[in-house]
């Protein structure tokens, strides 16, 4: 990732991916969408924005992420439906941090036709 990419790994600039949906210029069309835009929401440190994009019945009332927490980079490994023309879908990922990595299945909903993320299973 170079200073001029998002952190999810897209290669146009952060205000023109991820930085859109989390200004709330726009709405993340996909379920991937949706999930890169979380990544990048958790590298800024940006808890408003992973609140207000969680379900409302598995949202946590505060969220308190590790300032020390640096990740270092996100790979889509697949995912199942989550297009305009569904109502939910999941995301397979791995997330890597410095000393580490995430590897988890993460479930999407449409809530009033925006996309939330629901829940997931860590793989490994």
């Amino acid at each position: 990732m170079t200073t001029r990419t998002c952190p999810c790994g897209r290669p146009e600039s952060y205000d023109a991916c991820c930085g859109r949906f989390h200004s709330g210029l726009a709405a993340a069309p996909t379920a991937e969408a949706l999930m890169r835009s979380r990544y990048s929401a958790f590298v800024k440190g940006d808890t408003g924005y992973l609140l207000r994009t969680w379900h409302p019945r598995t949202r946590p009332e505060h969220l308190d992420l590790d300032p020390g927490m640096t990740w270092t980079g996100l790979e889509i490994l697949g995912s199942t439906e989550g297009s305009a023309f569904h109502a939910t879908g999941t995301v397979t990922f791995r997330a890597s941090y410095r000393g580490g990595s995430l590897h988890e299945r993460s479930r999407f909903e449409r809530v009033d036709g925006a996309w939330v993320y629901v829940d997931g299973d860590f793989l490994d």
